[in-house]
């Protein structure tokens, strides 16, 4: 094989570049090449608009697609639940590596938890999938929270609570967890209170569809069991035509018993961003050999939840 460096693109966010950095490592030891970062900015790093408003699907992403096209860099790095679930036929996802918790965590003032928070408590998130859920738990639970859209990194969403503006930003355990700052999570919030973005905690390596030699090598960083349940997540997300900012949690997780995995179970979420109303469902089967039987999963849990009214609760639709 060459020995030539593989150029690697990625955003230029700290958390980008820490998840690339992962990623370059795998590669080198496991291809024998050096591995170079190619930094590029993609439309939702430089606006400003909340992902809702912008479209959210693909913000992230369309500027890394069209250097991988364009042949500028060899593979891309992407955080999974910021991928489109239309897959180019130009690019192939070759590995999705072996996922990080996929849980949201709460930062909140004075080391608080979520349900400890004072009554008016002002949470900060720019998911309306959060929102939802956090929303719908409020109501579900006697707690008084206002939801307050925010963007930015990090830095900046953390920097709301240290400022005294907010009580408390909800953000993802993974991410924290890859740049080093997960001693500064306040609370876990288990997948039963809120269910995650599909695909989150989780990474897409995408190449060249034409690159056999590179598909072959990067396939060596995949793990089975995360794609067959981001596959399911994804599928689901599709089958529901909605967008990456649609307010839709779902997750795909493994039934073990003993050492032995049994069955895979898949759970979905629409809401309304106010919490008012949601659909919420759950399906449990063997684990999907293929990623066609993972999607399958998908697709059935998704036509339940829209025979239960979920598309009138989702606003625009992904076209």
């Amino acid at each position: 094989m060459s020995t030539k460096a593989l150029r690697l693109g990625t955003r230029r966010s700290k958390l980008a570049m820490a998840q690339s950095g992962q990623v370059a490592k795998a590669v080198r030891e496991v291809t024998g090449r050096p591995v170079e970062l190619v930094e590029i900015t993609t439309y939702g790093d430089v606006s400003r608009a909340h992902l809702a408003q912008i479209g959210g699907t693909g913000v992230f992403v369309t500027a890394l697609r069209d250097a991988l096209v364009r042949g500028e860099v060899d593979f891309a790095v992407h955080s999974l639940k910021d991928l489109p679930t239309a897959q180019p036929e130009e690019l192939v996802l070759a590995a999705v590596p072996v996922r990080e918790d996929p849980r949201d965590v709460i930062v909140a003032r004075d080391a608080l938890k979520f349900t400890d928070l004072p009554r008016g408590a002002r949470i900060g998130t720019g998911s309306p999938r959060r929102m939802a859920q956090l929303n719908g738990y409020a109501r579900g639970h006697g707690l008084d929270i206002e939801t307050v859209p925010i963007r930015g990194n990090v830095d900046t969403r953390i920097g709301y609570v240290r400022d005294g503006e907010l009580d408390a930003v909800v953000l993802a355990a993974a991410g924290l967890n890859r740049i080093g700052r997960s001693d500064e999570v306040t609370d876990f919030l288990s997948v039963d209170t809120v269910l995650p973005a599909p695909g989150q905690g989780a990474l897409a390596i995408e190449c060249a569809a034409d690159n056999a030699s590179l598909i072959a090598a990067l396939a060596e960083l995949d793990d089975p069991f995360t794609r067959a349940a981001v596959t399911a997540e994804r599928s689901l997300l599709a089958a529901l035509e909605a967008g990456c900012s649609a307010p839709v949690g779902a997750l795909a997780d493994l039934l073990a018993d003993g050492q032995i995995v049994k069955e895979m179970r898949l759970r979905g979420v629409v809401g309304t961003t106010d919490g008012s109303r949601t659909v919420q469902l759950s399906t449990t089967g063997p684990v999907p050999e293929t990623d066609e039987g993972a999607a399958a999963l998908g697709r059935e849990l998704a036509a339940e939840m829209l025979a239960q009214g979920a598309a009138g609760l989702m606003g625009e639709r992904a076209q």
